[in-house]
C-alpha cells in the first residue's frame, strides 16, 4: 500500500560528480544542501553575497560576479555603527568600513573565477516579494532590520523573472559556455505573507522556473518544494517554527537530490567518505596509544587511496589533521 504522494523526480536527466565545480545560490534552503555538498567532498561555493531570497537579487548577485564587481565606499552604508551593504548578508558586516569592503571584494573575486570554471549554477528561489530601497528604487538583498519605512513592498511577476534570468542564462554562458543550471524552490514558507500569500508567492517562483527550463537547454528543475510539501504531508517534518524543515526533513530531500543526480561512483564515494569522517570524529580512550596510533594510520592509508583514485578531491586537511596527530 502506498501511503504518501510521491514528487516526481528528474532522475535520469543529468548526473552531478565529484569532479564537478557547484556554485550555489539562493535562500538558506541552498546552505542546507551546500553543507551536504561541501561535506561529502564535492567542490563547491555557496553563497557569496550571503543568503538571499528573491529571484532579482539573486539575479543581481551573479550579474556583479559576472562583472568582478570592485564595492567601493559608496556601496556600503553605516547604521548603528556596523557598515554593510543592501546586497550581503551581515556576516560580510563589520565595524570597520575597510574590513566590510574587504570581505565583500575578496569574496566577489574568488567567486568571479569560480563562476568562469563551474559546471554547474544551483539556483535556489524562497520568495517571489521584494523590498525596494526608495533612496535609489532598487531592489535590495537584505533590510540588515533598518525602517520598514525606507523601503516598498511588492511583488515580482512571472515574464519580469523569465526576461531576466534569460539574459542572465546567455550573459553566464558567454564566459562559460558549458555551464548547467539548477533551480528550486525553498520548501520554506514565508508566513510574513500569510499561508495563502506566500503560496501566490511559491506560485510565481515555480511558474517562472518552468518557464525558463522550458526555453533554455541545460536548465533542470528540482522539486525540493513539492518533497515536503506533498510527500512529507506532517509537521514532525518541520522545526518547532512550523516553517522551516526539520532535520529529519533535510536528511530525506537530500535523500532524494542524490537518487536524482549522484551516479554509482559518486554515491560509492560518499559512502566511503563518510566512514572516514565518522572515524575522524572518534575521541579515542588514550590518545597516546599504540593502538590509536594504528587507528590513525590506517585512517590516513585509507585517505591517501581515496586521493589517489579522485585527484580532485580536496582532503588536504584531513591528511595534516592525521599527520598531527600521529606526531603527538
Amino acid at each position: 500500500m502506498e501511503l504518501i504522494t510521491k514528487a516526481e523526480l528528474p532522475v535520469g536527466q543529468c548526473e552531478i560528480k565529484h569532479s564537478d565545480r557547484l556554485m550555489l545560490i539562493g535562500s538558506c534552503f541552498t546552505e542546507n544542501i551546500g553543507n551536504r555538498l561541501m561535506a561529502s567532498k564535492f567542490r563547491c561555493d555557496v553563497n557569496p553575497f550571503g543568503i538571499l531570497y528573491n529571484p532579482m537579487s539573486i539575479h543581481e548577485a551573479l550579474t556583479q560576479l559576472i562583472n568582478k564587481k570592485c564595492y567601493t565606499s559608496d556601496d556600503v552604508m553605516e547604521y548603528r555603527g556596523m557598515w554593510f551593504s543592501m546586497m550581503h548578508h551581515s556576516s560580510f558586516s563589520s565595524d570597520d568600513r575597510n574590513i566590510c569592503l574587504d570581505n565583500i571584494n575578496t569574496r566577489i573575486e574568488s567567486s568571479s573565477e569560480f563562476l568562469l570554471k563551474a559546471d554547474w549554477i544551483l539556483i535556489t528561489f524562497g520568495t517571489a516579494r521584494v523590498y525596494t530601497w526608495n533612496e535609489n528604487g532598487r531592489i535590495v538583498g537584505n533590510c540588515h532590520k533598518l525602517n520598514d519605512k525606507l523601503f516598498t513592498r511588492s511583488i515580482l511577476d512571472v515574464d519580469g523573472i523569465v526576461e531576466a534570468y534569460s539574459s542572465l542564462i546567455s550573459s553566464i554562458r558567454d564566459i562559460n559556455p558549458n555551464v548547467k543550471f539548477m533551480f528550486t524552490v525553498s520548501p520554506i514558507r514565508h508566513a510574513k505573507d500569510g499561508m495563502h500569500g506566500n503560496q501566490i508567492s511559491k506560485s510565481v517562483l515555480l511558474l517562472s522556473i518552468d518557464k525558463i527550463c522550458f526555453s533554455n537547454y541545460k536548465c533542470y528543475y528540482f522539486p525540493s518544494y513539492e518533497i515536503l510539501m506533498d510527500e512529507l504531508r506532517d509537521y514532525r517534518f518541520y522545526a518547532d517554527d512550523m516553517l522551516h524543515p526539520s532535520a529529519m526533513a533535510v536528511d530525506y530531500i537530500w535523500e532524494k537530490f542524490s537518487e536524482s543526480f549522484f551516479g554509482r561512483q559518486t554515491t560509492d564515494v560518499i559512502k566511503a567518505w563518510n566512514e572516514i569522517s565518522r572515524a575522524l570524529g572518534h575521541k579515542p580512550f588514550n590518545p597516546k596509544s599504540e593502538a590509536y596510533a594504528g587507528f590513525l594510520s590506517q585512517i590516513l592509508l585509507k585517505i591517501e587511496v581515496l586521493k589517489e583514485k579522485f585527484p580532485y578531491l580536496d582532503v588536504e586537511k584531513e591528511m595534516k589533521l592525521c599527520r598531527t596527530l600521529l606526531k603527538k
